[in-house]
C-alpha cells in the first residue's frame, strides 16, 4: 500500500505559520526562539503536515523553507499521498470554519470534490 512506504514517522506541528513562531528580537536575521500552539501535533509523514501544503503554493519567498526542509519526492505515490493529506486538511478546515461561524464551509465542498475526483482517477 502507498501509505506503507512511510516507514520513519516524524513529529509534525500541524499548524506552523508565522503567528505560531517566536523570533529572537534583535537577531541580524530571523532566528526562531520558540514554537507555539502544538494542539495539532502528531507523528507521521512530513508531507502530511499542513505547513507542507501551505509552502507548496507558488511563492518565491517560500524557497527558503524548501532549502531547509527539503522538497518531497515527485512520484506518483507521493502525489497520491498529497491528495489524501489535502482531503484531511480540507475536513479540518471545514470543521474549524463551522466552529468559528466563518464563511467558506460551502466552498470547501467543491474543493474536496475535486480532490476526491483526483483520487478516484
Amino acid at each position: 500500500m502507498v501509505l506503507d512506504e512511510i516507514t520513519e514517522p516524524r513529529l509534525l506541528h500541524g499548524d506552523l505559520w508565522t503567528a505560531n513562531v517566536l523570533l529572537s528580537p534583535g537577531a541580524p536575521e530571523p532566528l526562531i526562539d520558540g514554537v507555539l500552539d502544538h494542539d495539532r501535533a502528531s507523528w507521521g509523514d512530513p508531507a502530511a503536515d499542513w505547513s507542507q501544503y501551505a509552502a507548496s503554493r507558488p511563492d518565491p519567498v517560500r524557497d527558503a523553507f524548501w532549502v531547509g526542509y527539503g522538497r518531497p519526492a515527485d512520484t506518483a505515490q507521493a502525489r497520491w499521498r498529497a491528495l489524501v493529506y489535502r482531503a484531511r486538511h480540507l475536513g479540518a478546515v471545514r470543521l474549524e470554519r463551522h466552529r468559528l461561524g466563518t464563511d467558506g464551509v460551502a466552498a470547501s465542498y467543491l474543493e474536496l470534490r475535486a480532490v476526491l475526483d483526483a483520487l478516484a482517477a
